[in-house]
């Protein structure tokens, strides 16, 4: 038999509350394999964004533990976070992009936070090298030919490629997308969620990203996790998922 390659992400009785609140996260327990695509789904309040935040290091766990790429985050570990913000990729509904900047140079932010990331204010004042690699994620997303166009002037489409480019530069082991296809259009949130499956399929990256779409969250993903009330209502291969159970989950 051969080795199995551990998670990327296993997260361990998990909960999580606020001082003089309820308790958001109870529980909760999974492993997501290097590699695949999840789609975590849930109605609001759920918990499915604070899951995120939890197990990339911007919330504190009450209780539990999470260990991703490697690193264990429940003791709250500065250089454990640090050590996975430089393998991981992220990309919001709010893209985040310097709109007044080119397209160019908002790939290279992606780099910040390297050794000499200061000079990734700038494609002008980035090094060859990260100017080469903002190229080719550009080249990914199919934005080549825009790389020296100021970004204000891209749709909604185009810029959240744009910011997949930017996650992608880093050649992060794991992205993490929070609802990343939710302020666009149907026609656009469909390509950028295509842009973003095919991109982790083709380089191994693993993907988890939450979603309102039932049809994304099938479509593009080897996985469907869904909470409710804070607690696994369901975790299924999405070939698996019925349309009556991402129903329940939202109710």
């Amino acid at each position: 038999m051969g080795v199995v390659a551990p998670p990327a992400l296993s997260v361990q009785a998990l909960e999580k509350s606020y001082p003089r609140g309820p308790m958001v996260l109870r529980g909760i327990s999974l492993d997501i394999a290097a590699g695949s695509r999840v789609a975590l789904i849930g109605a609001n309040g759920s918990g499915k964004s604070t899951l995120l935040k939890c197990v990339i290091g911007l919330l504190p766990v009450t209780s539990g533990r999470v260990q991703i790429l490697g690193s264990d985050l429940s003791d709250g570990s500065a250089a454990a976070r640090a050590r996975l913000r430089q393998q991981t990729g992220f990309v919001f509904q709010n893209h985040g992009l310097v709109l007044r900047r080119t397209v160019l140079s908002n790939v290279v932010h992606g780099m910040l936070g390297a050794p000499g990331s200061w000079r990734g204010f700038s494609h002008v004042t980035a090094p060859a090298e990260w100017r080469v690699r903002a190229a080719a994620a550009l080249a990914e997303v199919g934005l080549a030919d825009l790389a020296l166009r100021r970004t204000d002037q891209l749709s909604g489409g185009q810029r959240q490629r744009v910011a997949i480019a930017r996650a992608l530069v880093r050649r992060p082991q794991i992205i993490i997308a929070d609802e990343p296809a939710a302020s666009l259009d149907p026609a656009a949130g469909r390509d950028v969620m295509e842009v973003f499956s095919d991109r982790a399929r083709a380089h191994g990256i693993t993907l988890i990203y939450t979603s309102h779409d039932m049809d994304h969250a099938v479509a593009y993903s080897d996985r469907v996790i869904a909470l409710r009330g804070g607690v696994l209502a369901f975790d299924r291969p999405s070939s698996d998922v019925t349309p009556v159970a991402l129903t329940e989950s939202f109710h």
